[in-house]
């Protein structure tokens, strides 16, 4: 016997992660703690990213230029994130290089 299957038509549900966080930091006093303890690894990821995407190079790309493996790559970037093994000031001066960009640190 022979089974008859159906096709279902894939509708994605919308999803805004940014509007979600503020919806649950205001709504969660524990989530806007956690949250905001990690803006400045939100931010330092924001920069890769948009050096990258400036450049208009894939991780690939940069990979290639750093002398490292996309997989690599790929972790460095996520690890800004996780809070997991951060990137060295080395590390991230030749991923700025290789986005034809310059490091710059600031406190203020």
């Amino acid at each position: 016997m022979a089974k008859i299957i159906q096709a279902v038509s894939y509708q994605p549900v919308a999803f805004d992660p940014k509007e979600h966080a503020a919806k649950k930091r205001k709504a969660d006093p524990a989530f806007r703690v956690a949250y905001d303890a990690l803006e400045d690894e939100f931010a330092a990821l924001g920069a890769l990213l948009k050096a990258r995407k400036e450049a208009g190079l894939t991780q690939a790309d940069v990979a290639e230029k750093m002398g490292v493996s996309q997989p690599v790559l790929a972790r460095i970037e996520s690890s800004l994130g996780s809070r997991k093994h951060s990137p060295t000031l080395a590390t991230l001066r030749k991923y700025a290089d290789a986005c034809g960009k310059k490091l710059v640190i600031q406190m203020v």
